[in-house]
């Protein structure tokens, strides 16, 4: 996927991407833990292999690739984020599609400030396949039914 700048950043922040992520794409420092969390959401939503790798902590760093090409990421809620010192930690869930489905990550991510740059540690994952019925909210985010979402191509 590609964003133009001027666009919301995918992070769902409500911000142009210009004037949230992609300066933290580019090279700019996290303010927050959840500042990189978000930025962390938003390259996996584009498909942003250095960024992912270069935002993780070397000691849990695993081999990428992180993307993987058959997933499509729909949404993100960030439900509490933290700071003391050079440790933070986010709480979320981001809704995706992959293999037909839909998913949900609800994660409690912990990360840690390493020659001042916030980096991602680890995290408690709950994975969830979702079943939305015909009437529900579509996982997507958009405030369809799930029926209408996916005739219009969710």
């Amino acid at each position: 996927m590609t964003v133009n700048a001027a666009q919301a950043c995918p992070c769902g922040s409500g911000k142009a991407y210009q004037d949230c992520c992609q300066p933290l794409h580019q090279g700019a420092l996290a303010s927050s833990p959840e500042a990189l969390m978000r930025s962390r959401y938003a390259a996996f939503v584009l498909g942003l292999e250095d960024y992912l790798a270069q935002s993780w902590h070397p000691d849990t760093r695993p081999e990428g690739p992180y993307c993987n090409p058959g997933t499509r990421w729909l949404r993100l809620e960030v439900e509490n984020s933290s700071a003391d010192g050079d440790q933070g930690s986010v709480s979320f869930r981001a809704c995706f599609s992959a293999d037909g489905r839909f998913h949900q990550l609800a994660e409690t991510s912990r990360f840690i400030k390493l020659d001042g740059h916030w980096r991602y540690l680890d995290g408690e994952a709950q994975w969830q396949t979702l079943q939305p019925g015909r009437n529900d909210n579509c996982p997507c985010g958009s405030g369809k039914k799930f029926k209408n979402a996916v005739a219009d191509g969710c």
